[in-house]
């Protein structure tokens, strides 16, 4: 018996029993959901654009792309000057990503998407700003709501995006776009 298949054995021998998950039963706040996702959405840093959002959204890429930004788009009805390529390297100059998301929870502000809906993994990290697109009736409350709509099945990747990057270091200076898309507009339709 190898040494690690040794150690795998001591461990499984003091493992202790199986215990199911704790009911959680907190009823979830329903009153206002895109008011409140907006507060939260605000309170990460990010902006909700809800009136008239797809004309806005196709207007303010028009104009980026006459401007000589890169934008990619993963949005049917928005037209980028990118394709999204299959290395990853290839978008390190990329300033805008337009992507959908699969759907918001009003608790936190955040938008669960996935790498299908993104492209390529790693277009909402290493965009310069981040354009993410929701359907209103995709907010849900919480977090319990969204993990049980959402699978990795099918996609394999997926993560929740609250916000533009940010890290704050020990004398508590907030730093927006340290790591990742300095800013994120949520398009509500």
């Amino acid at each position: 018996m190898s040494s690690k298949a040794e150690m795998l054995a001591a461990l499984k021998s003091v493992a202790l029993p199986e215990h199911p998950m704790p009911a959680i039963e907190i009823a979830p706040r329903l009153d206002d959901l895109i008011g409140q996702y907006e507060a939260s959405l605000k309170a990460c840093g990010g902006t909700l654009i809800k009136d008239n959002a797809m004309e806005a959204l196709q207007s303010q890429v028009a104009s980026l792309v006459a401007e000589g930004k890169q934008v990619i788009s993963r949005v049917d009805a928005v037209a980028g000057n990118r394709e999204v390529p299959s290395d990853p390297h290839a978008l390190k100059d990329i300033n805008y990503a337009v992507i959908s998301g699969q759907l918001g929870v009003a608790e936190n502000g955040s938008i669960w998407v996935t790498e299908d809906l993104a492209g390529i993994r790693i277009a909402p990290f290493i965009c310069e700003n981040l354009m993410l697109v929701l359907k209103a009736e995709d907010v849900v409350a919480n977090m319990h709501q969204a993990l049980a709509k959402i699978s990795l099945d099918n996609t394999g990747f997926g993560v929740f995006i609250a916000g533009p990057s940010k890290t704050a270091d020990i004398e508590q200076a907030l730093v927006i776009g340290a790591h990742g898309a300095c800013t994120l507009n949520v398009y509500l339709i």
